[in-house]
């Protein structure tokens, strides 16, 4: 099976349109060398090829970076690094990027060039209105807890009550700071309880 699609932006925009995300998502797989992370990273780029999620160019990574994440998960699969969606990510509003950064790498399973792709793509959704899930362009939160619990297993350990995951993050940015906003004396007491732990669907 062929795992190319064109690259030249004037034939671009035909395949993306007429494939659906199962599509492509299988074509991604079919390239795939089967690890967890190559299964998780195909839903975000079938997501992100019909304009799902708030990932920008290159996933929010630099061309260089995105061309590799590309050779190293799906050889021979040729990818435009435009959005589809025209989504341009504005890291002026998010001050806080570079602490998000820090912090997954700290709790990082397996440091490298690999992992700091995914903290890059997960700090661009960080940047999105919607649950992280959906702003990674994955297709569920399970999915979600699935990738970060196996590249970052700490974090999923001392999320122990299933908070959202976002949330939880500033969460710890926050608590790394001292800074404790909350004044409610447990989660389960506290009026917004369904802001941080409610459904996500």
């Amino acid at each position: 099976m062929s795992c190319t699609l064109s690259m030249a932006s004037n034939d671009r925009v035909e395949p993306l349109v007429m494939k659906s995300r199962q599509h492509i998502y299988e074509d991604l797989l079919a390239c795939a060398d089967q690890s967890p992370n190559s299964v998780w990273l195909a839903q975000i780029i079938a997501s992100w090829c019909v304009g799902d999620g708030v990932l920008p160019d290159s996933l929010g990574l630099n061309p260089e970076q995105f061309q590799r994440l590309l050779d190293r998960y799906f050889p021979g699969y040729s990818l435009a690094p435009e959005a589809f969606s025209g989504s341009s990510l504005d890291y002026s509003r998010m001050l806080e990027k570079q602490d998000l950064e820090i912090l997954l790498g700290q709790f990082a399973a397996n440091p490298g060039a690999e992992t700091e792709w995914l903290i890059a793509l997960i700090v661009a959704a960080c940047l999105g209105s919607d649950h992280l899930w959906q702003d990674l362009g994955l297709w569920s939160r399970s999915d979600l807890s699935a990738m970060l619990g196996y590249n970052f297993p700490e974090l999923l350990v001392r999320n122990s009550k299933d908070m959202k995951w976002k949330k939880f993050l500033y969460k710890q940015l926050c608590e790394a700071e001292g800074l404790y906003v909350c004044r409610a004396p447990s989660c389960e007491v506290c009026k917004d309880y369904q802001q941080c732990f409610g459904p996500e669907d």
